[in-house]
């Protein structure tokens, strides 16, 4: 079932607003004001935010535009007593998906939601990945050791990826290579050295625990267990 935030200080609108979404299949989650919005945003992914411009703390403007600045992947829907086109631009600017003036149905409210789920379908975040003190966000591909930043090209990203993703496990040349590279033959696992050298001298150099391991006559495995 699909998870909605409702994000309107008026109860009356939000009971309305919730018995039509629960009738519908969704589930819905309330906030009050943008800076419990903002909160629930943090802790939770949801596929689809329905806002309300007017909100006491923080606007739902503001709202919008920090949550894109965040990088957070939710529908927006803006509901809105201003219906003016600058408003509409200003909503749409701010990152909203739709906008829609208060008085409103609520059979429209329900086609505009199902057609922006349809259109523009939410995509789970790639969960953060963690070895130790090595962090990898594949969301915006910044890795991190400790308060060290770490630049990676594409391909060292891909492949630091694959190896925090399976974490513990040993993985032979001929496994990251058809994973990673897309190759099936051994005769290009050289390659899978070289790069794993890289890897080692952007994350190891200088640090008391080596994190990406050489497993002789195997291949290679990231762990932070001794």
């Amino acid at each position: 079932m699909t998870k909605i935030l409702v994000v309107e200080d008026d109860e009356g609108i939000v009971g309305f607003l919730k018995r039509g979404l629960e009738a519908e299949g969704f589930v819905v989650d309330v906030a009050a004001d943008g800076e419990q919005a903002l909160q629930l945003c943090r802790d939770l992914d949801y596929p689809l935010i329905i806002l309300d411009v007017m909100l006491p703390e923080i606007d739902g403007i503001e709202v919008c535009r920090t949550l894109r600045r965040q990088m957070k992947q939710s529908l927006i829907l803006m509901l809105t007593a201003r219906d003016s086109v600058q408003d509409k631009i200003e909503g749409l600017r701010s990152g909203a998906d739709d906008y829609l003036a208060k008085p409103f149905a609520i059979d429209e409210l329900l086609a505009r939601i199902h057609a922006l789920l349809r259109r523009a379908p939410y995509i789970e975040p790639a969960a953060v990945l963690a070895v130790g003190d090595l962090v990898l966000d594949p969301a915006t591909r910044r890795a991190q050791r400790g308060d060290r930043e770490i630049e990676l090209t594409a391909k060292e990203f891909v492949l630091l990826r694959y190896l925090m993703e399976n974490a513990g496990t040993v993985l032979s040349r001929s496994r990251i290579l058809s994973n990673v590279w897309e190759h099936s033959s051994d005769t290009y696992t050289n390659i899978v050295d070289v790069y794993i050298r890289y890897l080692r001298s952007k994350i190891d150099t200088g640090t008391q625990s080596q994190l990406i391991r050489t497993v002789r006559g195997v291949g290679y495995m990231i762990s932070d267990k001794a």
